[in-house]
């Protein structure tokens, strides 16, 4: 008898042994899967609760580097990942994430340091040696910078970064010769590469090239659209070619990506001045004083602006700080008196005069207001302290090359470009996300029956997330306390057909936190009980792509699951044939497929029973477009733009200046 009680306890403790390992392993893929779809904080408590269990498993560790290195907490993300190093020191992925983390602190020796290590263990890989070249140049070693450049073009003689960087090095040694050379080099391997592009145009503005810089930025920029540096650069070449107006506008698309771009704001102020606009350039000198306020050469500008604007006692003020600063500054002593005299403060003009009769009896005295062209061309460092400098334009001290790190690290979705995409699926879903069109509100007959009969604890959406918001803490916390709220009705619940309304609405909060298993698992329970819902059938469809997109993305077949997918939309269409979200659903299913064609007629089928419906109009345009049929693609992005949809005209402009490439798409599902 004992001997059999042993044997049972023994049998019940490898289950439960089992099923907390199956557990840790669900909530690891559940987090990866949030990870894959950007929703970074859900992917965080994921990897919490990994780690309050099993606190020694490196690899939630490692995923939780990555989800904070995507919200830009690189102090977190070097955390997390020294801590997966310390427990797998073997994995050449982690030095690398904390290395680029590093580097976003600018702590370069202490990157070099991982890529050191990360090349040990696999030298094969191109990026560990690039990105330690560039921690190199920005160290200031240069030679073994070049040693290093040298080693990839060696090894991989097609990689343009390495010509590139090679470049940028021989230009910090004040060898432009060097630098152009291997600058065309770069550029005949890849003439899309940014980072050459910014490097030849300083090599053009150090020679005062000014056309020359003013292209190569362009390309630059057109490239690489959110470095605010080549916009305030490029403004700089467009002044000295008496490119006023577009100087001004990358002046004002700098200062939009980057609202506290010193350079920007004080540049334009002086650009202002030049075309007559005193009154907002009295607003960009407001906004430089504000950043930084002891700048002496910005208040002084503000105060000779004011002056001229007839605000007399700002005019005044910001005279006093320069001369407080700069008491033998003469020209600032003799504006101040003008406008005590204007004022009337006679006894406060003459106090001034005397003090500057008294040092320069012999010199004679003149002020200029007005900037000429010759003038504002003249340039100054932005750490020169010379008051006479005043209304020159500043420039950095020492250009700098952006560089994009390449790795096994995406991009942060902040900074991500628009691609030519198709917009995803229509799901269920108890947040309202933005559909980004005005006066279209998604409506099926089935779900709102569903609401208004079987009273879900929350109420149920259909929505198309177009920018699928990341949940936040809040957000995530409510999901998985409904999720425990529903479950405990579901063990209480004796009726079916209550039981499969709990177990659909469990189906939806599992989808809202990224575990699409559990919800296709309640979806199929939900289905052998309600085997006629149209809604749960395509649910299920939708979460099952949701996790084949997931499961290709590290390498696993899913043709098999595929069919499964094509099947559900099959049914669906069938219980309600006037359904348009199916049917738009399905065209998704084959354009990720690269089926265009069966895609197209799904859209067609979509839009005909519901005219409104901009998404399907968008979708056909993109699968025209990768059809090769660009009219087509830009007459249905018109009509996706009068419904609403205003990223279709920006898609529209994207597409005319981009060649199409058939079976090269990716469809978003």
């Amino acid at each position: 008898m004992k001997s059999r009680i042993i044997v049972f306890l023994v049998a019940l403790l490898s289950v439960v042994k089992a099923n907390a390992q199956y557990n840790v392993d669900r909530l690891i893929m559940n987090g990866e899967v949030a990870l894959h779809y950007d929703d970074y904080v859900l992917s965080i408590q994921y990897f919490n609760k990994v780690l309050a269990l099993k606190p020694y498993l490196w690899l939630p560790w490692y995923d939780r580097a990555v989800a904070k290195f995507y919200l830009d907490d690189y102090i977190g993300s070097e955390s997390d990942a020294t801590k997966a190093i310390d427990l797998n020191p073997y994995i050449e992925q982690i030095f690398d994430l904390r290395a680029i983390s590093r580097i976003r602190q600018e702590k370069y020796q202490d990157a070099v340091s991982d890529y050191d290590r990360a090349i040990r263990l696999n030298p094969s890989v191109s990026s560990f040696w690039v990105n330690r070249a560039i921690c190199r140049m920005n160290l200031q070693e240069f030679d073994q910078a070049l040693l290093d450049a040298d080693t990839i073009i060696k090894r991989w003689s097609n990689i343009s970064t390495a010509y590139s960087l090679k470049a940028e090095v021989y230009l910090e040694k004040k060898d432009t010769t060097q630098a152009d050379h291997w600058l065309s080099q770069s550029l005949g391997i890849n003439p899309y590469n940014a980072d050459a592009w910014t490097t030849r145009s300083y090599i053009a503005l150090n020679r005062k090239q000014w056309l020359t810089a003013d292209t190569c930025l362009g390309k630059a920029i057109h490239l690489r659209p959110k470095v605010v540096n080549n916009y305030v650069n490029r403004a700089l070449a467009r002044l000295n070619t008496n490119n006023l107006r577009g100087a001004l506008a990358d002046y004002d698309m700098a200062i939009y990506l980057d609202p506290k771009n010193f350079l920007a704001h004080y540049n334009r102020g002086l650009l202002r001045v030049q075309l007559g606009d005193d009154n907002r350039a009295v607003e960009d000198f407001d906004f430089v004083v504000k950043m930084e306020p002891r700048n002496f050469m910005a208040i002084y500008n503000r105060a000779l602006l004011n002056d001229k604007i007839g605000n007399l006692l700002a005019a005044i003020r910001d005279y006093s700080k320069v001369i407080e600063q700069f008491p033998n500054f003469w020209t600032g002593l003799s504006a101040r008196a003008n406008c005590y005299r204007r004022l009337g403060m006679t006894n406060q003009a003459e106090m001034d005069e005397f003090r500057i009769f008294k040092a320069q009896m012999n010199k004679h005295l003149g002020i200029q207001q007005r900037w000429s062209k010759a003038k504002l061309r003249e340039v100054r460092k932005r750490s020169e302290i010379d008051i006479s400098k005043y209304n020159e334009v500043v420039v950095e001290d020492k250009p700098k090359v952006e560089h994009t790190y390449s790795g096994g690290i995406r991009g942060t979705i902040q900074d991500r470009e628009v691609e030519i995409a198709f917009l995803p699926m229509y799901q269920l879903s108890y947040f309202s996300y933005s559909n980004a069109v005005e006066g279209y509100q998604a409506y099926d007959t089935e779900l709102d029956h569903f609401n208004a009969t079987c009273e879900p604890l929350r109420k149920l959406n259909l929505t198309c997330n177009v920018t699928r918001q990341q949940l936040s803490a809040v957000q995530s916390k409510q999901i998985f306390q409904l999720i425990d709220a529903i479950t405990a009705g579901i063990n209480e619940e004796k009726d079916r057909k209550a039981r499969a309304a709990l177990l659909l609405q469990r189906a939806v909060a599992y989808s809202e936190a990224q575990n699409y298993s559990d919800a296709i698992s309640d979806l199929d329970d939900y289905l052998s009980v309600d085997t006629a819902s149209a809604m749960g059938h395509w649910e299920r469809a939708v979460c099952q792509q949701l996790l084949n997109s997931y499961e290709a993305s590290k390498g696993t077949k899913t043709a098999m699951k595929l069919s499964q997918v094509e099947g559900d939309f099959a049914v669906a269409i069938q219980l309600p044939p006037k359904n348009a979200y199916t049917y738009y659903n399905r065209g998704n299913l084959f354009a990720a497929e690269k089926n265009y064609t069966r895609a197209i007629a799904d859209y067609t089928h979509a839009i005909s029973l519901d005219p409104n419906m901009a998404q399907a109009y968008y979708n056909r345009a993109v699968a025209h477009f990768y059809s090769g049929d660009i009219k087509s693609a830009q007459s249905d992005l018109s009509h996706a733009g009068e419904l609403g949809l205003y990223n279709a005209y920006a898609l529209s402009k994207k597409m005319s200046e981009t060649q199409p490439k058939k079976k090269q798409s990716q469809a978003k599902k």
